[in-house]
């Protein structure tokens, strides 16, 4: 394997979007609504904040309006013990914070979400504002494929770092996240080649793989093919069934390519889902928590799958789960007899 605990000032950093989240009350719809209720939330600011609330110190780079919105959304980056020091903010009277408006789902009717973040801050984000020292500061650099889609300057930006972070001697970690409403799958095949012989973690889902990257064959054939053509060593991939709105079936898969191993468990059945936002990015945080950790894919695994689970049981985008409630829940998942409930 290739994880070592080296003492650095930050286990990880990751580098995307901060958003405000305004979602009408459950079971209200974004037409006939009133009130709409913000949070924080961004794919990269979810991930190091679930790998923070279980134990190691992360930190955020992004670009903020230096406005009461930036300050709310500083605000909230502190409270889930993510560092604030890499923020760059924006002070310009263009200045402006990207938004998107979510709706509940309820059977049969599927959640709807509404973006309003072209010209935000972020995008203005250039390789020259990120200090030097910092990519020496961290063991593992994490970033997704709505880093590279936002705007030219974005991937040009998520380019630049992914190559200084690895030059320095940080894992490269890489969500695929394809989005359709940001690019063409042709685009994000294209852009997304370019920067794979960097990375050593790529998270990315079987349909992603068939139709953007045209890959064919089994799940476990996909993942291989991925790890020999671009020399990644560890690949990840969920797998989640909508039974409806409210109820999911969430598990996974991940390959190790230096062991040529699968692992994969049973999985989260019957997941009484609250929001599902953010429980993606909540299982790349507890897979990238137990490589960080114990440099272990089958504990991964089960950080992994355990921290996206009680994810979908909580409001809003951020997860406010620590490692002591994630190791509760895969101690229940793997017992599967009598459970007692004196154990709270």
């Amino acid at each position: 394997m290739i994880f070592s605990n080296e003492k650095k000032d930050f286990d990880a950093l990751a580098f995307g979007e901060i958003l405000l989240r305004l979602s009408s009350p459950v079971n209200e719809r974004i037409t006939t609504g009133a009130v709409f209720e913000k949070r924080a939330g961004g794919a990269e600011l979810n991930v190091v904040s679930g790998i923070s609330l279980m134990g190691l110190r992360t930190g955020i780079i992004s670009k903020l309006p230096k406005n009461e919105l930036g300050t709310y959304l500083k605000n909230n980056i502190r409270f889930c013990g993510v560092s604030d020091d890499w923020l760059i903010y924006d002070e310009s009277k263009e200045a402006r914070l990207g938004i998107y408006y979510y709706e509940h789902g309820v059977y049969p009717r599927k959640p709807t979400v509404v973006y309003d973040r072209k010209n935000a801050s972020v995008n203005t984000i250039k390789p020259e504002d990120i200090p030097e020292d910092i990519y020496s500061s961290t063991r593992l650099f994490h970033t997704s494929g709505i880093s590279l889609a936002l705007s030219e300057q974005t991937r040009s930006t998520s380019e630049n770092m992914i190559k200084k972070f690895k030059a320095a001697g940080a894992l490269i970690s890489f969500d695929v996240n394809f989005r359709a409403n940001l690019w063409s799958e042709e685009e994000a095949k294209a852009k997304i080649e370019s920067i794979l012989p960097y990375v050593d973690i790529l998270f990315v889902s079987e349909e992603t793989a068939r139709r953007t990257f045209g890959k064919e064959g089994s799940l476990t054939d996909i993942l291989k093919e991925f790890a020999k053509e671009y020399d990644i060593e560890v690949l990840a991939s969920t797998e989640r069934k909508i039974i409806s709105p409210k109820k999911h079936t969430f598990g996974s898969t991940i390959y190790c390519k230096s062991e040529d191993k699968f692992y994969k468990e049973a999985p989260y059945e019957n997941i009484e889902v609250v929001d599902r936002i953010g429980s993606g990015d909540a299982y790349v945080s507890g897979v990238l928590y137990g490589l960080l950790e114990y440099g272990d894919c089958q504990k991964a695994l089960e950080y992994g799958n355990a921290a996206s689970a009680v994810k979908n049981t909580i409001l809003g985008d951020l997860p406010s789960t620590d490692k002591k409630e994630i190791d509760r829940i895969i101690d229940g998942h793997k017992n599967t007899g009598y459970q007692s409930e004196m154990n709270r």
